[in-house]
């Protein structure tokens, strides 16, 4: 009888994995972010990635990250978090984890808390610092959503890319 294999990856590489090749489906040209929402029991629930919503022109609407408001995506993106939670259909996300590629900013903690999440996991922190990364910080804590950032091994992303 032989033995299984041991260098299988873990659940945190796998749906880390998910997220950023979700972000890979991103049409923006500056910064491509995946989520991927997980059950208790690791089940895949749904996944997201940044861009415009269902019947918004991705070749209408402006990709740039400068100029006035109406000109520029901030106004029009939906952010991968957002979309995550809105694509899934199944009921509660009650007690779920969220893996994304980039830690929420504070307008995905607030619909991340309303949801029921209750884990975020985190590849990127590039905004540590900023009024809107202390919020997200400051809201989880005082939602009880536990948050930590995924430990890189090298082997998911290898393979992905």
């Amino acid at each position: 009888m032989s033995e299984k294999r041991q260098d299988y990856i873990s659940w945190d590489e796998y749906f880390m994995g998910v997220s950023i090749l979700s972000g890979m489906r991103s049409k923006d040209p500056n910064t491509q972010v995946g989520a991927c929402i997980v059950s208790e029991d690791n089940k895949i629930l749904s996944m997201g990635y940044n861009g415009f919503p269902n019947g918004c022109s991705d070749d209408e609407y402006p990709w740039c990250r400068e100029g006035e408001p109406l000109d520029n995506k901030y106004f029009y993106s939906t952010h991968s978090e957002l979309n995550a939670i809105l694509n899934y259909r199944g009921g509660s996300l009650e007690r779920a984890k969220i893996y994304v590629s980039l830690f929420p900013c504070n307008e995905c903690a607030k619909a991340i808390i309303q949801a029921g999440i209750r884990t975020v996991i985190y590849d990127s922190d590039k905004y540590a610092g900023t009024p809107s990364n202390i919020a997200s910080k400051r809201m989880f804590d005082s939602a009880g959503v536990k948050y930590y950032q995924y430990q890189r091994t090298g082997r998911v992303v290898q393979m992905v890319l």
